[in-house]
């Protein structure tokens, strides 16, 4: 199921980068990813905090999943020149924290929306 979900906001990705184009901001594609998601049923969270747990003590340090889909997947939004290894380490360092085994990384700031697409496993 989850490689079906990842499947269903790759298109649903695909469906804002072809109406909007890339170099927009994130938070819009953000905002019109969620509407595409919730239009098909799927729930989605954005902005959500992730805490840190360290030695047993929380710490709030401001990380904040840009999307987590059906609490399955964390989809990291990017508008960047290119994707660099740091962003698929945040990806990965999420994942880790949530315990979330999938994740996608999409950066929209590409011709072709296939090219900015990153799909990561733990």
């Amino acid at each position: 199921m989850d490689k079906d979900l990842a499947g269903v906001v790759i298109g649903c990705a695909i469906e804002v980068h072809r109406q909007l184009g890339p170099g927009l901001l994130e938070s819009v594609y953000q905002k019109c990813l969620v509407y595409e998601l919730r239009n098909l049923g799927i729930q989605v969270e954005y902005e959500v905090k992730l805490p840190v747990l360290y030695k047993g003590i929380e710490f709030d340090n401001g990380f904040r999943i840009d999307l987590l889909v059906s609490k399955l997947l964390i989809v990291e939004l990017k508008t960047v020149k290119k994707l660099e290894n740091i962003h698929q380490a945040q990806l990965l360092t999420y994942m880790k924290l949530a315990n979330i085994g999938i994740g996608l990384l999409i950066n929209f700031n590409e011709v072709l929306l296939k090219n900015g697409i990153k799909r990561m496993v733990l």
